[in-house]
């Protein structure tokens, strides 16, 4: 159930590379994978945070969720403003933020700044990623808990979300919602056209607008494989993990959710399937009515948070297939 708009406070903030090399003073890359160049542009992670109405003053530290859109999209498409409050509803900080090579400009909208967009790379939104972790353990948000840390993601977000979480083992809990499992996204006939052209184009089916996506992007995920496999990184997690995917999803298949779930370590992760569902599981933008298998997943989303807002980071998920009644039109492994 959607929270009372006077219950949420939001706040923006915005984060700026500089100097060159540095994202809030935190060297960019980690181990294991060499750092996005960003094109050589200044680059701009402009988020909201989301909390409780009056939790700035309560002096009681809240849990975080970093919430991470996907491919194409940004901090207030459709579904994740309603997600955003219904974490916070439920006594979370919510931080959503447009990864620096999204294109959204100042607007929070629309994708205008095509450059950025041609630069954008996995590697530099999981640098986008660490950046705004870095921010919420700097204690420039004194409400939040830095030790008590989840994350979300949707699409190719929840690929990154995926990735960051093996990097850092104290997150308390992971949710996907259609989730990727490889960054490899683009076949081979477009691969020899990028080679060729130096760069691919990406049609905007809500804008009608044609992206331009540099080479770096393929040469990022050529150069950095091993640290940017999704399925190795889902071997190596033990924190509790939520996977929502849609049987009908056109964007990412099916076969994708069950190879991260294969991959995964018994007992870490848990399957919600979606019968019918697509990749938005029922939303548009804007945001209009509220589709039933939404409201379903979002229930679901802020159950598995409230489970592991305060316990270990190791998951103990059982494996057992739990069939829902058919009107919810899901089921559960």
């Amino acid at each position: 159930m959607e929270p009372p708009p006077t219950t949420i406070e939001t706040r923006m903030f915005e984060l700026e590379e500089e100097p060159p090399g540095e994202l809030l003073g935190k060297p960019t890359g980690e181990p294991g994978r060499k750092p996005g160049t960003g094109g050589g542009l200044r680059r701009i992670v402009r988020g909201r945070i989301d909390s409780p109405r009056g939790a700035e003053e309560a002096g009681e530290p809240l849990p975080v969720v970093l919430v991470l859109h996907g491919f194409k999209g940004f901090m207030n498409w459709g579904f994740f403003p309603t997600l955003s409050r219904r974490i916070a509803g439920a006594g979370f900080v919510a931080i959503s933020f447009n990864m620096s090579g999204s294109g959204v400009g100042e607007d929070l909208e629309n994708i205008t700044d095509d450059a950025a967009f041609a630069a954008n790379t996995p590697t530099r939104e999981l640098e986008d990623t660490d950046a705004v972790r870095g921010f919420v353990q700097s204690g420039a948000i004194p409400w939040v808990d830095p030790e008590r840390i989840a994350i979300f993601g949707h699409s190719l977000g929840g690929g990154i979300a995926l990735l960051h979480a093996a990097e850092h083992a104290d997150l308390r809990a992971i949710v996907t919602w259609a989730a990727v499992s490889s960054v490899e996204r683009f076949g081979p006939e477009a691969i020899v056209a990028w080679r060729r052209e130096g760069y691919l184009s990406i049609p905007n089916a809500r804008t009608g607008q044609i992206h331009r996506l540099d080479r770096a992007w393929l040469e990022d995920v050529e150069e950095n494989a091993a640290a940017l496999d999704v399925r190795a990184a889902c071997r190596r997690l033990r924190t509790p993990t939520l996977l929502v995917h849609g049987t009908a999803d056109e964007a990412v298949g099916p076969a994708e959710v069950d190879a991260l779930v294969g991959a995964f370590p018994p007992g870490v992760a848990r399957l919600l399937s979606m019968e019918g569902s697509g990749h938005t599981f029922g939303a548009t933008h804007p945001m209009g009515r509220m589709p039933a298998e939404l409201e379903r997943v979002l229930e679901a989303t802020i159950a598995h948070l409230q489970e592991h807002r305060g316990g270990s980071a190791a998951g103990d998920h059982s494996s057992t297939r739990i069939v829902s009644p058919p009107e919810e039109r899901s089921s559960m492994r």
